[in-house]
């Protein structure tokens, strides 16, 4: 919501030393973000001064109309002379009151104004449209103002209301009342102690008869009011003060019609909407849409219609989606004479799910949506018929229409004392009763007890805590005092809490950036990664209401938003990257139903929560990395190195190490990835082996679905499984003796992994092996075809004695036969 200063202190008596920041600081630690103060016009200069047109010379010899003019600018000029300027519009002629900006004007933009020859002659100055003065877009030329405005050489800055400080809003959804400029003010008013003109506050003669025939359905609109004017004429301009109030406000001008309407919106809240009486069926009927009925909108859309779907019909069928959007059968046009202006109270969430089902949002929904006062409307109405009669010429009919089927709100108990105990503060006796009769609660005091109705404008105030919270507010949410709480002694970090952080560090410390992507992927994401139509990772979760149309659903896998991730950096020039992300996965259960609704005013059931906790996905927490371009780059230290999928391998395993658990790698082939660079990894659990994720490099068609760089690598790990696989950490026992090393070179299979190899040495070396290293693996003749060479470097020690040559031999034999047992090796020669 924008909200012009000038406008507001129409209806505040502020004191005149209250800036527009100072404003902006006090509503927002009242609950009313101000996002921005825009200083409209602080960038313009003068002089820019009133002018009256007393010659016009046209240019013809041009391929387009050019006017040499001269305009009285009075002693603005410093000489008294007419101005000389030539101009290309053609909205005016001889004795029209126009803009001027002299030479040495600089208007919005930075836009400076000189003495230049043009078009064969001199023009000193310009004669100003709209646009050029940071004012409302006009395609009809230069500003030309009513007779009697000013005199010529008058400066033109102030009238005009060019320099004008607004406030922009970030209204929240529960206070819809501030998306106007009467509940703004009224907060305003409180904060500041000052006095408030209601704008609403009209004095409003019964009708003398029926006006246009209506019906209604009190579930779907429980107030509605229909108001008419007769001899409106069409071709009457907006004035000038609204249509700057209006460009002010962030709403563009576009008839007197439309743009009262508009301008009442902004001032009290209710949304209106006006109809060429004359293009009209018959009467009106607030209903339900019909199943199979369409709506041509004035977006010149043709919509079908929904039962959840308020209409506003005539006896044609609906010609308006009730507070959303209307029908262009019916819209004012420039022959229109005859006005009917609607002001309605419909039902707020039928609207919001209407305004999401059609894609439109409309100011007029955004505020019904919200909740908007529920007895304005005969108010506003009014006003607006009566700026129609005002600006337009029409006659305002005396009779007209007022539907209420509204019922009375039921007054809310609240202890006085509760805005002190929820904020923590002592507030004074009575300070809750007097900032809630200045938001407009009517309150009766019964003791220790508060008996509260709130105001019409106010639908959000529905229980003690919301009133708390205005009293809160109001007495500044700054002065509640920040009290850590005192953690008991020994309570700290859970054992999954310290392994998250230690993988973070120990990524981000090899040169990962972490990332933190949306959970939400679609069906474009699933058949990017090359997923079988039968893979488990398919079967997701789809939400209700996405934020996304194109990702309805909860990821299963945390790579696509890697990828994507991924993808944004490399196409902005990052040619090495590497990103990681630790985060959530939503597996659903087989059979999960939809979890149940439940009250608000009651603890759930067990049999509830059962029914909760079985239509809850499994939640396991991943960590996946993707990585393209050089791991390490080239220098003067030497050539660089390209990421590959050895690297991302590593990347698990350094997560396996940090907890401290055995990981066994193996070929596999497993989507996204290539299947001849794919290593599943395993971990093990009370002696069973234990999936915990894929590495490698990505397959080439994900790869080019996504848009990511050639051989790009990435790896996935269950962080769940792998605490699970954690045993009790005991300490080596460091020997001072020293190690024997025997190295071992076995052939195997091609098919054999190294991986396989190596477990059968460990396992075969018995206790006084200390580690196993793999150091070269060789194929070609020497081996024979399909056969491969393996060779490791085996470290023995003992803790209590120097090994013979006898021991360490014995040991060496004792792992080979192993592998010979286990992998049908054979030593190499």
């Amino acid at each position: 919501m924008r909200v012009p200063m000038t406008w507001l202190r129409e209806y505040v008596d502020l004191p005149s030393d209250v800036t527009a920041r100072d404003l902006a600081a006090r509503l927002t630690l009242a609950g009313l973000e101000v996002e921005t103060v825009d200083e409209l016009g602080s960038d313009l200069t003068g002089p820019i001064v009133l002018g009256r047109v007393l010659e016009i010379e046209e240019l013809t010899e041009y391929k387009k109309p050019i006017r040499f003019c001269r305009v009285d600018v009075g002693s603005a000029n410093g000489t008294g002379e007419p101005q000389e300027i030539v101009c290309g519009a053609r909205n005016f002629v001889e004795g029209d009151l126009v803009v001027v900006s002299l030479p040495g004007a600089v208007l919005p933009g930075g836009f400076s104004i000189g003495a230049r020859k043009t078009y064969g002659r001199m023009s000193a100055g310009m004669i100003c449209s709209p646009p050029e003065l940071g004012l409302w877009e006009d395609p009809d030329g230069i500003i030309v103002l009513p007779q009697g405005f000013g005199e010529p050489g008058a400066d033109a800055v102030g009238p005009l209301g060019l320099r004008e400080d607004v406030l922009d809003i970030a209204v929240t959804p529960d206070r819809g009342y501030a998306l106007s400029m009467r509940g703004v003010a009224r907060d305003v008013a409180a904060l500041y102690g000052a006095d408030l003109r209601d704008p609403a506050a009209l004095d409003v003669p019964a009708p003398t008869g029926q006006g246009h025939p209506a019906e209604t359905d009190a579930r779907l609109c429980d107030r509605y009011v229909l108001r008419g004017v007769t001899g409106f004429d069409p071709q009457a301009p907006t004035p000038m003060w609204m249509r700057r109030r209006l460009h002010q406000s962030g709403v563009r001008p576009i008839s007197l019609a439309v743009d009262v309407t508009n301008y009442v919106m902004l001032e009290l809240g209710q949304p209106l909407h006006a109809w060429d009486r004359a293009r009209l069926r018959g009467g009106l009927a607030v209903r339900a849409a019909a199943q199979g009925e369409k709506l041509e909108t004035l977006d010149h859309a043709q919509r079908a219609l929904a039962p959840d779907d308020i209409v506003i019909a005539d006896p044609s069928g609906p010609i308006n989606i009730a507070g959303v959007m209307g029908g262009v059968s019916t819209e004012i046009s420039l022959t229109t004479t005859e006005v009917l202006v609607e002001a309605a109270h419909f039902e707020a969430m039928h609207i919001a799910r209407t305004s999401r089902r059609h894609q439109l949002s409309s100011e007029s929904s955004r505020r019904f949506e919200r909740g908007i006062d529920s007895q304005v409307q005969l108010a506003a109405a009014t006003r607006a018929v009566r700026l129609l009669g005002e600006l337009g010429g029409a006659d305002v009919e005396s009779a007209y229409t007022h539907l209420d089927g509204s019922t009375p709100r039921e007054p809310i108990r609240i202890g006085a004392a509760h805005a002190s105990s929820v904020a923590g503060v002592d507030y004074p006796e009575g300070t809750t009763e007097r900032w809630l009769g200045l938001v407009g609660c009517a309150v009766e005091v019964d003791g220790d007890e508060l008996s509260v109705i709130p105001p019409t404008w106010r639908p959000d105030l529905t229980d003690p805590n919301d009133l708390a919270e205005e009293v809160i507010r109001f007495e500044g949410y700054e002065n509640i005092p920040s009290i850590p709480p005192r953690a008991s002694s020994g309570r700290g970090l859970t054992a999954s809490q310290r392994l998250r952080r230690a993988v973070g560090r120990a990524l981000a410390a090899t040169g990962f950036d972490e990332v933190l992507s949306y959970p939400f992927v679609g069906e474009r994401d699933l058949d990017g990664l090359q997923l079988p139509a039968d893979d488990a990772r398919r079967a997701s979760l789809r939400l209700a209401n996405p934020l996304n149309d194109e990702e309805p659903l909860l990821r299963t896998t945390l790579l696509p938003g890697l990828v994507k991730a991924l993808a944004r950096n490399v196409g902005r020039g990052f040619t090495d990257v590497s990103l990681f992300e630790t985060g959530l996965v939503y597996l659903p259960k087989p059979g999960a139903t939809r979890a149940p609704l439940l009250p608000v005013g009651r603890g759930p059931s067990a049999e509830e929560l059962a029914r909760i906790d079985a239509a809850l996905p499994d939640q396991p927490r991943r960590v996946a990395a993707v990585l393209a371009g050089d791991a390490e780059r080239a220098g003067w230290w030497g050539p660089g190195r390209a990421a590959s999928w050895a690297d991302a391998v590593q990347v698990a395993r350094e997560i396996a190490r940090i907890a401290g658990v055995p990981l066994e790698v193996e070929a596999d082939q497993h989507a996204p990835w290539h299947p001849g660079r794919c290593a599943a990894l395993f971990t093990r659990v009370d002696g069973e082996r234990l999936l915990v994720g894929h590495a490698g490099e990505l397959h080439p068609r994900t790869v080019k679905a996504f848009g990511l760089p050639e051989r790009t690598a990435a790896v996935e790990v269950d962080l769940d499984r792998i605490e699970r696989a954690r045993t009790k950490t005991v300490a080596p026992v460091v020997s001072t003796y020293p190690v024997a090393i025997q190295d071992v070179a076995l052939v195997v299979d091609e098919s054999v992994p190294a991986a396989a190899v190596n477990d059968a040495l460990t396992e075969g070396a018995g206790e006084l092996l200390e580690s196993v290293r793999l150091f070269d693996v060789y194929t070609g003749e020497q081996v024979g075809e399909g056969r491969k060479s393996v060779a490791f470097t085996l470290r023995f020690r003992a803790h209590d004695r120097t090994l013979t040559a006898e021991e360490a031999t014995a040991a060496r034999d004792a792992a080979v036969a192993r592998a010979v047992e286990r992998t049908g090796a054979a030593p190499r020669a």
